[in-house]
């Protein structure tokens, strides 16, 4: 049964959906666009209505208001804007066949536009959704399946991504226990062995079954819990035991009937790839434009705090080759003959070094660095080639020596003004985890992802988690 936050939900969405729809209309008719039909003549407003309805037939269709994708990731973007590329093409084919120009304005103005407001109108529900779940509401309850190690990282993950609305009620493990023997683990009770799966997930009216690779985890158990929860209103999600590899690269190739994930190696190169560079150039380009009072002002107060307005550093580009990274200072001039007296203070996991409360940070610079404007000069090393708007943090040489040949893979791409790392925590990350964003970003990327990150960047900044 479907949670009466859901109902509303996705009541609103199609409330937005048909809001943006009735705009594009009324606003087609009143400009007086789209009237004349040679075999019928003047028929406003009907070519209007007729775009439309098959916009909304076309939502239908393309299961746009679907419930189990509204409110997060990317699948409820593609399918509306293959509802209104649908739709757009239908009413094209049928100006096509009675020779009317009066589809051109709904097909290449109105049409897109009423898709644009209704991508608009969703952003700001989800925003408003995502702002909810922070606060524990409008979240689906789950039951974790697997090994110690698996449940414990299922759990921590759900924590962390509170946008994605999960709320670990329970686990299953395989000796019905914690690690340590108790009856939790991160606080979450430990309520059966995998034997037991099934009768808990119907005890505790669960919406989400996750399953993690777990010793004694067959295909055969996954297929009976499957059939054991069909009559009842929870989601399977299956954890791959694999390397974090998604997108375009993983594709499902059956041998003799059995579903085999077929890996393909990354590219980076192609028409895709020449297409970042270009949005890296000219979105840096314009970024330097419509940003230059903020530049002149945060340069003005980086002099008058005393000593150069630029810090440059040494960092490790792609494939190994260095350059000049330069920022807004935001540290006594002396920080870097101020560091090995600080060593003991370091907090940083790994190679990196940070301190919460650095004292070699001036107070304006503290103000910078909480909402990133230090990183703003970055942009010139975007416009030279050096780095890209969106990738992995820019690592010092003495990083890249202590990098194991997994973090090597960072170098594959140019370091990112923003990246997985930016929208996830920034310095509060672990080494770990800091490394794990960065290869899970190479390994799936595309312009979808980009575009995604430079999106949540925004919210990132604002927030200023993880920024000192």
């Amino acid at each position: 049964m479907v949670d009466r936050w859901e109902r509303r939900y996705r009541a609103l969405t199609i409330g937005v959906d048909l809001t943006a729809i009735v705009l594009a209309v009324v606003a087609g008719n009143a400009l007086g666009l789209g009237r004349e039909v040679p075999q019928f003549g003047n028929v406003a407003p009907g070519v209007g209505i007729l775009a439309g309805l098959l916009m909304v037939v076309a939502m239908i269709v393309c299961r746009a208001w679907d419930p189990r994708i509204l409110g997060h990731g990317s699948d409820e973007f593609g399918r509306l804007i293959k509802a209104v590329v649908t739709s757009a093409v239908s009413l094209g084919m049928l100006g096509l066949a009675f020779q009317a120009t009066a589809a051109r304005p709904w097909v290449f103005g109105l049409m897109p536009m009423a898709g644009l407001l209704s991508v608009l109108g969703r952003l700001a529900l989800r925003k408003w959704l995502h702002r909810l779940r922070r606060g524990g509401r409008c979240v689906h309850p789950a039951i974790v399946v697997g090994g110690d190690e698996a449940v414990t990282e299922m759990i921590d993950r759900t924590r962390r991504d509170t946008a994605r609305g999960w709320r670990v009620v329970g686990v299953c493990t395989p000796t019905g226990h914690a690690p340590d023997g108790g009856d939790e683990i991160l606080g979450v009770p430990v309520l059966g062995d995998l034997d037991a799966v099934g009768d808990v997930v119907h005890q505790h009216a669960v919406r989400v079954v996750a399953v993690c690779p777990a010793p004694g985890w067959t295909s055969r158990r996954l297929h009976q819990l499957a059939w054991d929860i069909e009559d009842i209103n929870a989601e399977l999600v299956v954890d791959p035991g694999l390397m974090e590899v998604a997108g375009p690269r993983l594709h499902v190739d059956p041998v003799d009937g059995l579903p085999l994930l077929r890996l393909t190696r990354p590219t980076f190169s192609g028409v895709a790839w020449v297409a970042k560079q270009i949005v890296d150039r000219l979105g840096a380009l314009l970024l330097l434009v419509f940003l230059s009072p903020v530049l002149l002002a945060v340069a003005v107060g980086v002099k008058l705090d005393g000593g150069p307005v630029f810090f440059t550093q040494t960092r490790v580009g792609r494939h190994g080759s260095e350059f000049r990274m330069l920022k807004f200072r935001s540290m006594v001039p002396d920080a870097e003959a101020r560091l090995p007296e600080l060593a003991h203070a370091n907090e940083g996991a790994g190679p990196m070094f940070k301190i919460r409360d650095d004292p070699r940070v001036t107070r304006f610079g503290a103000f910078l660095r909480r909402y990133s404007l230090d990183e703003l000069p970055q942009l010139f090393n975007v416009l030279a080639g050096s780095m890209s708007l969106v990738g992995p943090r820019p690592p010092l040489p003495s990083e890249v020596e202590a990098y194991s040949p997994a973090a090597q893979r960072r170098l594959l791409v140019r370091p990112g003004l923003t990246g997985l790392w930016q929208i996830s925590g920034r310095s509060d990350l672990s080494w770990e985890q800091a490394v794990r964003l960065d290869l899970r970003y190479v390994e799936n990327w595309n312009l979808a992802l980009d575009a995604l990150i430079l999106w949540k960047t925004v919210g990132a900044v604002l927030n200023s988690r993880g920024a000192y």
